[in-house]
């Protein structure tokens, strides 16, 4: 009962695919795609990264974004 998103899905600019029995399981996996994306020095996933962060740090603006990938998420077919 698993379901997969890819990174530009969520907002990022790559085709990875990140695949979790619920979206909140997806999204930890892009956060951290994104934190080690921009460590290694990836320049184009530096808005995204950067998107992130200030979703965490304003939580009440983030929450419309949460809520439309939950909504994704739901619409998705299961692997």
């Amino acid at each position: 009962m698993t379901k997969t998103m890819t990174c530009k899905q969520l907002g990022g600019p790559c085709d990875l695919a990140f695949t979790g029995k619920d979206a909140n399981a997806i999204i930890q996996q892009q956060d951290q795609h994104l934190k080690d994306a921009v460590a290694a020095g990836d320049t184009a996933h530096e808005p995204a990264n950067a998107d992130m962060r200030g979703r965490w740090k304003r939580p009440i603006a983030g929450l419309g974004w949460y809520r439309q990938v939950k909504k994704d998420f739901a619409a998705l077919p299961e692997a």
